[in-house]
């Protein structure tokens, strides 16, 4: 006697826009119980095996509270070991300043940070580590003082290059000219160059427009920067009008613009409208990189960061079964995806293939598959 089962078979059916996802680390956020009573529960964000930061805390999750007080772990045992509560991929691990901000793999509960701040004992030498967990919502409710995380003057350097024949004017800085080697002016400090900005006018950049491979060279050469930006005094809409750009329709001029933006992600692209917004917008982000350079962080965020930064995310559990199912033969099942991807809900693959599916990019067909004998 045979009973049948029923499968689904799933066709791929258009993958060329698809990145490769291979060799894709991980990197998750994990909480345990302790069974201790002041700190019950351990937090650890781990790529792999090699924990990036690791912190008792007296929550799961911050709630009414608005935030919790962590401890950091120094290797302490729990007796009968720790069982795990929950196990989520981290989307993202940035520094703001003396803050570590998290994003994780989720729809609730997803954005958090962690704020490190040394603080002075009173009544001897010395300091001590305070860490407060906050969530977005906790932030949105408090209603903070508002002050930014950049703010002050501080004393700035700002070379000018020789090339330059009239220049932008910085009030109470340090000017110097000489040669750089790419930008037309940048922030200096005594280990180099923190920043670059390269200057661009209507004409100039309509110039370029007719040469751009070179251009592209050049960008591509400033984009190598940490901190980096293309200013251009004038207005998108300036790209618009016909009458002004003379020798290319609009339609290629804000198409060179788009092709700009997407071979060059990591270059900030500023219209500043005028030669006077231009400076004063280069002045601001000079002195806001001057700020966050100076303001330094605790070691275990920025060693957090560091550690993080090595590992190559490409998006979580989403992006990974995206992946697996491209690299699938021609037609799969979901139980091959089950296996690709033991860790990842079930609900979670379902709904990467409707997803899927509403893109066009697979078609299911259902099919009587296996069949198996009683004894």
């Amino acid at each position: 006697m045979f009973e049948g089962t029923v499968n689904f078979w799933y066709i791929i059916v258009d993958i060329r826009s698809e990145p490769s996802g291979k060799n894709m680390s991980r990197v998750f956020w994990i909480i345990e119980a302790t069974g201790e009573r002041k700190f019950p529960y351990r937090l650890t964000i781990k790529s792999g095996d090699e924990p990036l930061l690791c912190l008792r805390t007296q929550e799961r999750w911050p709630g009414t509270k608005g935030h919790v007080f962590c401890v950091r772990e120094k290797g302490e045992v729990v007796p009968g070991g720790m069982r795990e509560i929950e196990r989520v991929p981290v989307l993202s691990l940035r520094r703001f300043g003396k803050r570590l901000v998290v994003v994780l793999d989720r729809v609730k509960n997803k954005r958090c940070d962690f704020l490190f701040l040394e603080k002075r004992y009173r009544t001897r030498d010395g300091t001590y580590e305070q860490i407060f967990w906050r969530t977005e919502k906790a932030l949105k409710e408090r209603k903070p003082r508002v002050k930014l995380s950049t703010y002050g003057s501080p004393h700035l350097l700002i070379a000018i290059d020789t090339n330059e024949r009239y220049p932008w004017r910085f009030t109470g800085c340090v000017v110097e000219r000489e040669r750089l080697p790419v930008g037309d002016y940048a922030l200096k400090d005594e280990t180099g160059l923190l920043a670059v900005v390269e200057r661009k006018t209507f004409d100039n950049i309509l110039h370029e427009f007719g040469r751009m491979p070179a251009f592209h060279q050049q960008l591509s050469e400033l984009e190598a920067y940490r901190h980096s930006a293309l200013v251009i005094e004038a207005n998108y809409s300036d790209f618009l009008r016909p009458e002004r750009l003379r020798y290319y329709p609009p339609s290629f001029s804000i198409k060179a613009i788009a092709e700009i933006f997407s071979y060059h992600p990591e270059l900030h692209v500023v219209f500043a409208g005028n030669r006077k917004l231009a400076s004063e917008w280069t002045l601001r982000f000079f002195q806001a990189i001057k700020v966050n350079e100076e303001d330094l962080p605790p070691a275990v965020v920025t060693e957090t960061v560091r550690a993080y930064s090595g590992t190559p995310l490409k998006g979580g559990d989403y992006y990974t079964v995206r992946q697996e199912i491209i690299a699938m033969p021609e037609r799969f099942t979901i139980s091959m995806i089950r296996r690709a991807c033991p860790d990842v809900p079930d609900n979670l693959i379902r709904r990467v293939l409707r997803d899927m599916k509403k893109e066009g990019k697979i078609v299911w067909v259902k099919r009587t598959w296996e069949k198996k004998r009683d004894s």
